[in-house]
């Protein structure tokens, strides 16, 4: 290279690189004179760049705001290949032995991941006999991979889907008149997939396939209201029980009343079936079970409880029938045996809350009201006290998901809260809020993958909290379906 276009190229680069005021002002720097060796490469200077912070901007600018929301999203939805990579790196450089991928979504056990091993990455150790191959913690001298046998379990292992459960309802109707009384049960959701709900003295029943709504009854003419509602098994019948202590029998598909079962003093606010055979439980104290088959006078009475019967719940197998109280007794009975056979009495509150486990034989859910806010588990085959956690609020509704080990609970005083728990691990899967007063009721869906809640402030709002693949995008609406007819 020429050393006179050489002197000028290093020149001008002084020039670009200088203060203003070390300049002439001739607009040349001021420098002494270097001797120049002459060579056949120019490498030019890059001090004031910071390609680093350049690029980052560069790519803020071109992308759109669409785009950088996807890129959040893939940000987020690489989790698990992030805490995937970490483990592999763990194994290949701590010998950390990890062999499944921990679920990113669940706090605690990232954090074990990430703090499985703190300490110095360079430490003094004292050497000890290698261990054969075949144990699991070296590499087979006959395989290709550089990845130990940990690593290749850790690789190999299944990868459960994210659980992602929505916080708003997919849908919302408006229930006018609906009670906001602890003790009563007035909504129910059919095999068939018609919901049956009690509004003052009428039952409307709301079909979840056409949408449409009818009046099976009104108990206005005879000045009396309703208190519970409950589906047979087939879902082919509902019972109404009603204040004055009166529980009828109503064929959903013909819309008239089959018969009206006498025997109550008081209002009936709980109702079981079990195949033909209904039961009543009263705030008489009193729960009678009839085959609705039979003439009326045939019945077994059950006494146990020394005030309102709130909760009543049959077994799957329909060998024992479950009852909670308002003197913050749960009771056990079987069906044969007029006395009950196993009694709780662990609960501060009255127990409305209860539900059998789908899975697992014996196994008993309840929870209790204000004073209590606990939900508590039961061996009923041996008596014994399971577990129990303080749910923080009181608990008004239990109910158990048909797929999975997992069970809802809905509160009261003083969150308004829908809870979803893990079995036998009890944490918390989701959180979901929206109704304004207490959650006094709640139905499943014959499908096992929706519910239904309905409260005081007149509203039942339908949730996909079992749901696996149903979209959860659909926006919230309000639709007044139950509206009085006149």
């Amino acid at each position: 290279m020429d050393q006179d276009y050489e002197r000028r190229l290093l020149r001008q680069i002084n020039h670009q690189n200088l203060p203003e005021g070390q300049l002439t002002k001739s607009g040349y720097a001021t420098c002494s004179p270097v001797s120049v060796k002459s060579g056949d490469r120019f490498i030019p200077t890059r001090a004031g760049s910071n390609w680093s912070i350049n690029f980052h901007y560069a790519n803020e600018n071109c992308w759109s705001p669409n785009q950088n929301q996807r890129s959040k999203d893939a940000s987020a939805d690489s989790g698990k290949d992030a805490v995937a990579y970490a483990a592999l790196l763990r194994n290949e450089l701590l010998g950390a032995g990890i062999e499944t991928v921990p679920d990113p979504h669940t706090d605690d056990r990232r954090q074990a991941v990430l703090n499985q091993d703190t300490h110095s990455l360079f430490r003094y150790t004292i050497h000890t006999k290698r261990v054969p191959f075949d144990s699991g913690n070296e590499i087979s001298p006959y395989s290709l991979s550089p990845l130990s046998n940990k690593s290749h379990k850790l690789l190999r292992s299944p990868r459960k889907p994210a659980r992602k459960i929505s916080k708003i309802p997919f849908k919302v109707l408006d229930a006018p008149e609906l009670q906001d009384d602890f003790y009563l049960n007035l909504v129910d959701w059919s095999a068939g997939n018609l919901l049956s709900v009690g509004l003052g003295a009428c039952v409307y029943l709301w079909s979840a396939c056409t949408s449409q709504v009818t009046r099976l009854c009104d108990l206005s003419v005879d000045g009396d209201s309703v208190t519970s509602v409950c589906w047979n098994e087939r879902g082919s019948l509902v019972a109404v029980g009603t204040h004055k202590g009166f529980v009828q029998i109503w064929d959903a598909a013909g819309g008239r009343k089959l018969t009206s079962l006498e025997g109550h003093s008081a209002r009936v606010g709980a109702l079981a079936w079990n195949g033909e055979q209904l039961s009543s439980g009263s705030r008489d104290r009193v729960i009678l079970q009839r085959d609705v088959r039979t003439p009326p006078p045939v019945e077994r009475k059950l006494q146990g409880h020394r005030q309102e019967v709130c909760g009543l719940k049959w077994s799957p197998d329909h060998q024992h029938l479950a009852s909670g109280g308002n003197d913050n007794k749960l009771l056990v009975w079987n069906s044969s045996s007029l006395q009950p056979v196993q009694q709780y009495s662990e609960h501060l509150a009255a127990v409305k809350a209860i539900a059998w486990s789908p899975h697992q034989h014996g196994l008993l859910a309840s929870g209790g009201g204000t004073a209590d806010r606990c939900l508590r588990f039961w061996n009923t085959l041996t008596g014994q006290a399971l577990q129990s956690t303080d749910t923080g609020s009181q608990v008004c509704n239990l109910a158990w998901s048909k797929h999975a080990n997992e069970l809802v609970s809905t509160h009261g005083y003083s969150q308004n809260q829908i809870l979803v728990w893990k079995y036998p691990s009890l944490t918390q899967v989701a959180k979901l809020t929206g109704h304004s007063y207490r959650v006094l009721y709640l139905a499943v869906s014959p499908d096992g993958e929706a519910i239904v809640t309905g409260a005081g402030d007149e509203t039942l709002r339908f949730w996909n909290v079992f749901s696996k693949t149903r979209c959860t995008k659909e926006s919230k609406s309000v639709l007044n379906l139950f509206t009085r007819i006149r």
